[in-house]
């Protein structure tokens, strides 16, 4: 069995909804487009049947991947209990000691996980890396452009 995938609330209702407009909406959409391709005739040379056909594809093999989330999945709950520990849920202030920058991340699971806006994986080297740690402490967070020391400053639940 594979590792289940964390999940806030929040990502849990957006990956249900997306399956059911693929379901409802998508696989609807694709079917007139396959529909109208096979009108125009001999399909051995139908670009429209080929590209229908090609679509619908890519969104059977997405419904699996989303299905495949929602069948092993764990709920996260957005109400950590204790925030004097870093742990999925949380809101992290750090210090770069090398830039002397704050940054602040929200720990998430990795089908949340967006660094460039500030939600770090509970999977990545970073987020491995804060995971348990509490205000005050130093970490050292392996990268491949070298080692990189952080201290905690704050930790908060959303």
């Amino acid at each position: 069995m594979a590792n289940p995938v964390k999940l806030t609330p929040k990502r849990l209702k957006e990956l249900q909804d997306e399956m059911v407009w693929m379901k409802t909406v998508r696989e609807k959409e694709i079917a007139e487009m396959i529909r109208e391709a096979r009108s125009f005739g001999d399909l051995s040379e139908n670009s429209e049947y080929d590209e229908a056909k090609d679509q619908q594809g890519k969104l059977f093999s997405h419904e699996a991947e989303v299905q495949a989330i929602l069948d092993n999945y764990v709920l996260i709950d957005e109400v950590a209990k204790d925030n004097t520990i870093i742990n999925l849920g949380c809101n992290v202030t750090v210090l770069d000691l090398e830039f002397d920058e704050e940054q602040t991340y929200h720990i998430v699971g990795s089908q949340e996980a967006d660094p460039m806006n500030g939600f770090i994986s509970e999977e990545s080297p970073f987020g491995q890396a804060l995971i348990g740690h509490v205000v005050e402490d130093e970490i050292l967070v392996e990268a491949p452009a070298g080692s990189m020391r952080f201290k905690v400053l704050g930790i908060s639940v959303s």
